[in-house]
C-alpha cells in the first residue's frame, strides 16, 4: 500500500502499510536536547581557547555536531588529538550534559501521544542513536520511557560504523525482528536522515522551517514540526485505513 505524504517542499511516498514498528533517534527527536549539549561544549572549548576563545554559536553546533557521534566530532575539532586526549575531553562534556540535563531536558511536544499510540497497537519500539549509551539511557530515563523501548542501539558502542552508515538502523530491525518495509524512522538531523533512508525506511523528519529544505534533500518523507502537528496524525490515520482496507480484503 502507498501513501502519499506532503513535506512544504516536496512530495514523496511511504510504503509502510501495516506499520509494524517505530525507530526513534533520541537528541532533538524525542528531546529538546541541543541547548544543553551545546551549553557543555561551549564552556570546555572556550575554556581550552579553541576559534580564538570566541564561543561557538548554535548554528556552528547544528551545523558540525547535531546528529554525530563523538568521533566524528572529536575528529572536526581536534583532527590532531590523541585519542586519550579525546576521550578525556568526551568525558568532561558528558558528565557537563548529564548535570544540565538533569536541571531541565524535556520531551518535543506531543511525544508522550505518540509513544502511547506506539503502545497501545502494539508496535515494536527501538531507539536508535549516535550517542554514548550513558548519555542515551539518561536521556530516556528523565523522558519516562525506559519501559517503552525494547531494544536501544547506541551506536558509538554497539556498532562500527554511526549514522549515516545504515547500520545502526539495520542492527535495530534485526534485534527487533521488523521488517524495514513496515517500520517508520523518527529523526532531526541530516546524517540521521540518510542512515534511516539508507537501511531502506521511509522517514519522518522533526524540523524546523529552517532546516526543512535540508531533511527533505537528505529524504526525508514528512516534516513535522513536533509529534502534535496535524500532518503526522493524518498520515497515521491514512497508513491505518490503509492496512484495515487490505485486511478487509484478504479477509474477503
Amino acid at each position: 500500500m502507498a501513501m502519499e505524504t506532503m513535506a512544504t517542499t516536496t512530495t514523496k511516498r511511504m510504503e509502510v502499510s501495516p506499520v509494524e514498528a517505530v525507530l526513534f533517534d533520541i537528541d532533538g527527536t524525542m528531546c529538546v536536547s541541543d541547548p544543553f549539549h551545546h551549553r557543555a561544549f561551549s564552556e570546555l572549548l572556550q575554556a581550552l581557547g579553541y576559534n580564538s576563545g570566541v564561543p561557538i554559536t548554535p548554528e556552528f553546533g547544528m551545523a558540525h555536531m547535531a546528529g554525530r557521534s563523538n568521533h566524528q566530532i572529536g575528529s572536526f575539532l581536534f583532527p590532531d588529538w590523541p585519542q586519550h586526549r579525546l576521550h578525556a575531553f568526551f568525558a568532561d562534556k558528558e558528565a557537563l550534559f548529564a548535570r544540565y540535563a538533569a536541571e531541565g531536558l524535556r520531551e518535543v511536544a506531543g511525544l508522550t501521544d505518540l509513544c502511547r499510540w506506539a503502545a497501545a497497537r502494539g508496535l515494536k519500539r527501538a531507539a536508535v542513536t549516535n550517542a554514548p549509551r550513558a548519555n542515551a539511557d539518561l536521556m530516556i530515563s528523565i523522558l519516562g520511557l525506559s519501559d517503552f523501548f525494547q531494544v536501544i542501539v547506541a551506536a558509538a558502542d554497539d556498532c562500527h560504523h554511526p549514522k549515516p552508515s545504515p547500520e545502526p538502523y539495520l542492527r535495530a530491525l534485526s534485534l527487533l525482528g521488523a521488517s524495514p518495509h513496515h517500520t517508520l524512522v523518527f529523526e532531526d538531523s541530516v546524517v540521521g536522515v540518510q542512515a534511516g533512508v539508507a537501511a531502506g525506511m521511509p522517514v519522518i523528519a522533526v524540523a524546523e522551517e529552517a532546516r526543512e529544505a535540508k531533511v527533505v534533500a537528505a529524504g526525508a518523507s514528512l516534516v513535522i514540526r513536533d509529534y502534535k502537528d496535524h500532518k503526522l496524525w493524518a498520515a497515521l490515520d491514512k497508513l491505518q485505513t490503509a492496512a484495515a482496507q487490505s485486511n478487509g480484503q484478504l479477509g474477503a
